[in-house]
């Protein structure tokens, strides 16, 4: 399927995300005419002012509310129904339902889902500076090397934006272990193939700026003629403008570019062969990413994998006497930590230390 079909039949998570966007902007609106006719029953231009402030902490509670709670469920079902498509080749009937019962049954709870995304972003953004200083050494002290690095950086920085929902999208595709070690593997695709996905960064880059810039000045035509007929503050249409540009860019430009990114992602990541000792590197590199192979190796599997061990043996403990089992079969131990280890495990469930 083109990344187009895909966006078509997963618009119903566009419309669940704009109906989440406009809900907050009618909470706003109904925040500031009430807090506005608190202040004129004062009839004081210093009450007002702070009626003013009080209303944009109020939205600020609002937006974290509403999108830790309710849009991250949308908008990590739509990355799930994406990487379930990849894995199918088709998009599950109601697709809003399916991804939401995807993110709940892989992550639990909203705080798990958000620790890994920042875990995943951050790793992301690292590794991407590490990457951009070895461009920028290429480049050297060339006339106008300065200005081409800055742009470069810009552009970088918005499409990486849409990366980290392409790690995650990773959890979903490869559940046969726990979600950290996923997202690693997610990550680790990622900076193998890191210039076949950013190749069309600035086109990216572009298409969201200008998206952004025509919709705010539409919506602040509107609500500038509207506000100016009801004599209220022209700054707060332009803050309200600035909210319906940015509910309308995370509905559909954003679900957009989410959609041509993945679908870049996924074109390499089944192929891709991870290459393990990359982990210690990237470990190395960025300090996100290695709180993030360090999780995934205390975190229990999903499949069936040795369970790791809560402690590992104190000095004055012996070794623990194996079950009896057939004499060709010899117990084995960590050689890091003294964890005893199952036949076929590859590393250790409490270190992480590759079994010789």
């Amino acid at each position: 399927m083109t990344a187009k079909d895909i966006f078509m039949k997963t618009l119903p998570f566009c419309w669940s995300k704009l109906g989440l966007g406009l809900l907050n902007i009618v909470i706003c609106v109904v925040l500031f005419a009430i807090l506005m006719g608190i202040a004129l029953l004062f009839n004081s231009e210093g009450v007002a002012a702070v009626m003013i402030i009080v209303w944009f902490v109020l939205i600020g509670i609002v937006n974290f509310v509403i999108n830790h709670y309710f849009a991250y469920l949308v908008k990590a079902g739509h990355v799930a129904v994406i990487a379930q498509t990849f894995k199918d080749g088709r998009v599950p009937d109601n697709c809003v339902s399916v991804g939401k019962a995807m993110v709940k049954d892989r992550f639990g709870t909203a705080n798990a889902y958000f620790a890994i995304d920042k875990l995943v972003s951050g790793a992301v953004k690292q590794l991407q500076r590490t990457l951009g200083r070895i461009t920028d050494s290429l480049l050297g002290s060339l006339p106008g090397a300065d200005s081409v690095k800055s742009a470069t950086n810009f552009f970088l920085n918005i499409s990486l934006g849409y990366i980290d929902e392409c790690c995650l999208s990773y959890t979903f595709y490869n559940r046969g272990q726990n979600a950290y070690k996923s997202a690693c593997d997610g990550v680790v695709i990622y900076a193998q193939n890191w210039k076949h996905l950013l190749k069309n960064a600035a086109m990216t880059a572009l298409t969201v700026i200008v998206s952004i810039l025509v919709v705010t000045l539409v919506a602040f035509v509107l609500f500038g003629g509207a506000f100016r007929l009801l004599g209220w503050s022209g700054f707060v249409a332009f803050v309200l403008a600035v909210m319906l540009a940015w509910t309308i860019k995370f509905a559909f430009i954003d679900s957009w570019m989410m959609v041509k990114m993945m679908h870049g992602y996924m074109q390499v990541a089944p192929s891709t062969v991870i290459t393990y000792d990359l982990y210690t590197q990237l470990s190395g590199l960025s300090s996100s990413f290695k709180r993030l192979f360090n999780e995934s190796r205390v975190t229990p599997e999903t499949v069936t994998v040795a369970e790791p061990a809560s402690e590992p043996l104190a000095e004055s403990e012996s070794a623990p006497t194996p079950a009896p089992a057939e004499e060709s079969v010899k117990p084995r131990f960590c050689s890091e930590c003294g964890t005893p280890l199952k036949a076929g495990m590859a590393f250790c469930g409490n270190c992480g230390k590759k079994v010789g």
